[in-house]
């Protein structure tokens, strides 16, 4: 090994040279401007290096002073410059800063002092800042719509410019609708009133949404087809669009059918069906022709063919529960409709979601101020707002007319609530006493006392039989206040004049339910003087409530003790329409009609009236004939009396002349 590596040296080069060379080589590369990457330093000599600099630096620290140290790091800050935020007044230099739609966020208050700094009123300056307001606003106002303050966020959404803003409406009210498609009918309802007004905004809005309808279509992007599909859909329904889209929309979907296409098409057809039963009802035919060669095709999956047939069932039952506009929504009497087809070339308009100046800025804004004023009133409220100023006489004026404008509730919300609780606490209760006590403590306005006898008749007749129960209850109720016993009889009387709208079960659990009140005095009988029971006046429901109220009756108290009733002489006068005694022909009919019944017993006195009917017309007859004779008696005496008065005169005439010849 010793000869193999003298050898190896001896054929080589010795020590000297080589550090000869390597001593070349490094004054060969310090000379060099030029630094070669691929001659990289070991690790060794990187590793002494860097504990060398730490060293020097550890040097220099300790060298130096505390005022050295502090000019060192001004000068660092002086030579690193910060980069510059725009400033928050937006200027044509720092336009491009701001971005499209307004720029860095400034707070509201900030805002509004900035508007006040600025005097030129017509500058881009106030113009921008005014569009970010106006853009702040209305994504407020249409980020926290409902369907509970629909009404209150619309004259706030029209006191906003809508015609330099509608751009920007339109982009919120869809990335809201995108945001939470279960309010796309509040939405639909908002565009609905403000196409009352302002129809070129409605109409920018639907060209919108069917032109993001075409692009999901192509783009086979099934959310937010979903989304667009269904802002369509209610929009169809407050009648912003015609209904002619709708059935391109289903055509264009069921065209080539696919699992997903006929999905969604089975939503917008339930979400629409029913405004299109009523406005097209043969192209609602044709599409569910087309549902039907569909599943007798069979080529799509067995969930799809359930959707389906669900909404062969939803049409069958004529869309209950899937109307096509709430009630708390309907808000517009007058709908205008827009013709936007899917084949039209449609231009959405961005430019308007992107700030311009307006050389007419402030007449456009006056113009807005101007119609503003005529769409909500607001020359009453300045006329209020300068009168509070005036004078403390003025103020108590005011006061009164604010305590006449008083809001109203028209939708008649807490009387719903009422009932509501009304209904729960007498459907909850386990008997009449616990129910009682529990709607004596409910807290009623006065005149709301009758709802209460309502309710309690309205549980009573949707019961499929009668239960005691509430006849207990109304009981109860009539002898605690009389002011409930005479809403009862208010109802007995409503309900008779309304009883042919009554089903037959409902019928009778009604006059069970007065049968009960009546047969234990809780109801005064005075009532049923409402009731007349003729041929003429009465109708087949009628005569079934008359005829189960009586035999309730009866049931209550026995045959005998209604008889002792019914010939009470304090009840006759109430009794007359019930038991007629003006026409024959009408007091056979009342003894029919109980003895139809079962009820015969109670029409004894009707019997002898009819049976002595003909005696007392001829007792009539014969008083008016003695009557009659007696006056014509009288006239005849009289006559005799003049005539013996006369013949009585001329024989003492006679008599005079006879002496008087004899004298002679």
């Amino acid at each position: 090994m010793l000869d193999s590596i003298h050898m190896g040296r001896h054929d080589g080069s010795s020590e000297e040279d080589e550090r000869v060379r390597r001593s070349d080589r490094e004054r060969g590369h310090r000379g060099s401007n030029t630094r070669v990457t691929a001659d990289k330093p070991s690790d060794d000599r990187q590793k002494s290096r860097s504990e060398s600099e730490r060293k020097q630096e550890g040097l220099l620290k300790r060298d130096w002073s505390d005022s050295q140290r502090d000019k060192l790091r001004n000068e660092e800050k002086s030579e690193v410059a910060k980069p510059k935020l725009p400033e928050l007044n937006p200027s044509d230099s720092n336009a491009m800063a701001l971005g499209k739609t307004g720029g860095v966020y400034i707070p509201p208050f900030k805002l509004a002092r900035m508007m006040n700094e600025v005097e030129d009123k017509s500058s881009v300056e106030y113009q921008r800042l005014t569009w970010d307001a106006l853009r702040k606003s209305i994504n407020g106002l249409v980020n926290k719509v409902n369907a509970s303050n629909i009404k209150n966020i619309i004259p706030e959404l029209f006191a906003e410019n809508l015609i330099r803003g509608r751009g920007l409406f339109c982009r919120s009210c869809m990335k809201s609708q995108m945001a939470s498609p279960g309010f796309t009918d509040v939405f639909a309802a908002l565009v609905a009133v403000i196409n009352a007004k302002f129809p070129e905004v409605a109409e920018l809005l639907l060209k919108r949404v069917v032109l993001q309808l075409k692009r999901a279509y192509k783009r086979n992007d099934k959310p937010q087809l979903l989304a667009a599909v269904k802002f369509i859909a209610h929009l169809v329904n407050q009648q912003v669009a015609e209904e002619i889209i709708a059935l391109e929309l289903v055509s264009l979907l069921l065209e080539t059918p696919t699992d997903d296409s006929v999905e969604v098409a089975v939503g917008f057809v339930t979400e629409c069906g029913a405004i299109l039963q009523d406005l097209t009802p043969k192209g609602l035919h044709g599409i569910f022709e087309r549902f039907r060669g569909i599943l007798h095709e069979g080529d799509i999956d067995k969930r799809v063919q359930y959707l389906i047939e669900g909404l062969f069932a939803i049409r069958k039952a004529k869309f209950q529960g899937h109307p096509a506009v709430r009630p708390e929504l309907d808000l517009v009497e007058e709908k205008y409709s827009h013709d936007v087809s899917l084949n039209d070339k449609i231009s959405p308009d961005t430019s308007l979601d992107v700030f311009k100046p307006d050389p007419d800025f402030l007449e456009n804004e006056k113009k807005y101020e101007a119609l503003k004023k005529e769409l909500l009133g607001e020359d009453e409220s300045e006329d209020e707002d300068g009168s509070d100023a005036s004078s403390e006489e003025d103020g108590s004026d005011e006061e009164e007319d604010e305590e006449q404008m008083r809001i109203r509730d028209e939708t008649e919300t807490n009387l719903v609530n009422l009932r509501r609780t009304i209904y729960l606490t007498i459907m909850s209760s386990v008997d009449f006493e616990e129910a009682g006590h529990k709607l004596l403590k409910i807290k009623l306005e006065p005149g709301q006392e009758m709802e209460l006898c309502i309710m309690l008749l309205e549980c009573c007749s949707q019961e499929r039989t009668y239960l005691r129960y509430y006849g207990l209850l109304g009981q109860r109720f009539c002898m605690i206040n009389k002011i409930h016993q005479e809403n009862f009889e208010k109802c007995f009387v409503q309900q008779y004049s309304m009883i042919h709208r009554l089903e037959t079960n409902k019928l009778r659990n009604v006059a069970k339910f007065f049968a009960h009140l009546l047969g234990i005095d809780a109801l005064p009988w005075h009532v049923l003087a409402y009731i007349r029971l003729t041929e003429e006046d009465t109708t087949s429901s009628s005569r079934i409530f008359i005829k189960i109220l009586f035999q309730e009756l009866s049931e209550h108290l026995g045959i005998r003790l209604l008889n002792e009733r019914l010939q009470d002489p304090t009840m006759q006068e109430s009794l007359e329409s019930i038991f007629p005694k003006d026409n024959p022909k009408n007091t056979r009919f009342a003894i029919n009609f109980f003895t139809s019944i079962g009820l015969g017993g109670i029409t004894e006195s009707l019997r002898e009236y009819l049976k002595n009917m003909p005696r007392l017309i001829m007792q009539q007859q014969k008083q008016v004939a003695e009557s009659e004779s007696s006056s014509g008696s009288d006239s005849s005496e009289s006559d005799s009396d003049t005539d013996s008065s006369s013949s009585s005169s001329s024989d003492e005439s006679d008599r005079e002349k006879r002496k008087r010849r004899r004298r002679a």
